[in-house]
């Protein structure tokens, strides 16, 4: 499965997971202590919803744009749209969507600090020139597993880790888990966000067993299917030292951000525990 962000910005996937981390973020921020926002797979940073490669799949139109159209969303979506709204303009057309980095640039306080990692040499370049005139920001080129480890524990020892990998390689299950285990023993207190396509049940199962096996505390899934006929229908983010109020916010928009969205008949999501505290 090749999920390049360009081809797919704004679309369900990116709904939920940008809109969790927009809602973590401002939790965090409720404390003055600094945060790093480390991204391991940051894309282009900002993309152009008319450009060729969104168009091709037009999946914003169901995602975003679809939300954006909608006065009755979920209040734990205001900071991800607010933030949505303000990449294009007061009052303007909605054109472009900003990536993670994009989003995270303009969640940081002056006092927080912004680590964005791209591999694809394109998509590089492109973040650089979108972004790196932003104030806090490191932008790495290279690759986003092995730069995690070199990123954590940070010295602002708070902060959000997006592990967000294009699923381009077969075995990206297993190399997101070693990722991920490898910087958990290093830095245990951060709140990571994993997030994988739900193709196949089985491997996301596995996927979410491989990490309670690995002995992690606080580990949380939040999934979404939007019941789409073809491609893509469903999507999943394992959660590690969530915010306490997460499940109690997200439980009952969830159910509601499945319905706004939906492209057929049963869509669903759940909010459940994979290991305890």
């Amino acid at each position: 499965m090749n999920y390049r962000h360009a081809y797919h910005a704004g679309n369900f996937a990116d709904v939920l997971k940008h809109a969790l981390l927009c809602w973590i973020v401002r939790y965090l921020q409720q404390k003055e202590a600094p945060l790093a926002l480390i991204d391991t797979h940051a894309g282009a940073g900002v993309y152009d919803l008319t450009a060729a490669q969104a168009a091709k799949t037009g999946e914003a139109k169901d995602g975003i744009l679809r939300l954006l159209a909608r006065a009755d969303v979920p209040q734990v979506l205001a900071p991800y749209l607010d933030l949505v709204r303000a990449a294009n303009g007061a009052g303007a057309q909605m054109r472009l969507y900003p990536g993670s980095p994009a989003l995270m640039t303009g969640l940081a306080r002056p006092n927080d600090r912004v680590v964005a990692v791209e591999l694809h040499p394109e998509d590089a370049v492109a973040l650089k020139e979108a972004l790196s005139a932003k104030p806090r920001l490191q932008i790495v080129t290279g690759d986003g597993y092995r730069t995690l480890l070199k990123q954590v524990p940070p010295p602002e020892k708070r902060g959000v880790v997006l592990i967000d990998p294009p699923f381009e390689a077969p075995d990206e299950f297993e190399q997101l888990a070693k990722a991920f285990v490898a910087a958990h023993r290093k830095w245990p207190t951060g709140v990571y966000m994993l997030w994988f396509p739900i193709k196949n049940p089985d491997d996301a199962a596995r996927f979410t067993a491989e990490l309670a096996n690995a002995l992690i505390p606080k580990l949380t899934l939040v999934a979404l299917d939007i019941a789409r006929p073809e491609g893509l229908s469903a999507t999943g983010i394992v959660l590690c030292n969530a915010p306490f109020t997460l499940e109690a916010e997200w439980r009952p928009a969830l159910g509601q951000l499945a319905n706004i969205l939906a492209q057929g008949n049963g869509p669903s999501s759940h909010v459940e525990r994979v290991s305890g505290d």
